[in-house]
């Protein structure tokens, strides 16, 4: 079950990459490189203990499908691409690490969403979404998103 963010003070994210609700580049995606792109955080709460960070596509076949969650993420204002800012836990390509876009066919939506919590979490690295959801209720005190779009490139042109 997802955190309720209507009542959570805001966080603004976004990413030099690519704007809110624009195309992901590539470079982050299952056809480029496969690294996480950096992630820009303002409207920071003073309060704030750490950060978490959950990717995942609202459109995949099978429903939502998460491709990277980390917590425990130091407080601060950047986190830099294809680098690891806290604990990874597994996402559903049964990995604990960044997963980036994949669609099988026609656009999908991938959602960044940041949560700032009061304080740290003491999970294992085994930890799924719906795990670490339910650790970090009644503990965030700010959320922001960043949706980026991506479609596969099914037709590659080879020389």
């Amino acid at each position: 079950m997802e955190t309720d963010v209507k009542n959570l003070r805001p966080l603004k994210i976004t990413s030099p990459a690519f704007g809110h609700e624009d195309f992901i580049p590539v470079k982050y995606t299952c056809e480029g490189e496969n690294v996480s792109p950096q992630l820009d955080i303002d409207l920071i709460p003073k309060d704030a203990a750490c950060f978490v960070l959950i990717v995942d596509d609202p459109d995949a076949p099978g429903g939502t499908y998460v491709h990277w969650i980390v917590w425990n993420i130091p407080i601060k204002h950047h986190l830099h691409e294809n680098e690891v800012h806290g604990i990874e836990g597994r996402n559903d390509f049964k990995q604990n690490h960044y997963g980036g876009p994949c669609p099988p066919s026609g656009t999908h939506r991938y959602f960044f969403k940041l949560y700032a919590l009061d304080s740290l979490l003491t999970l294992p690295p085994s930890t799924n979404k719906d795990q670490l959801l339910d650790a970090m209720r009644d503990r965030v005190i700010a959320y922001g998103e960043l949706i980026g779009l991506y479609t596969r490139n099914q037709y590659k042109t080879y020389l």
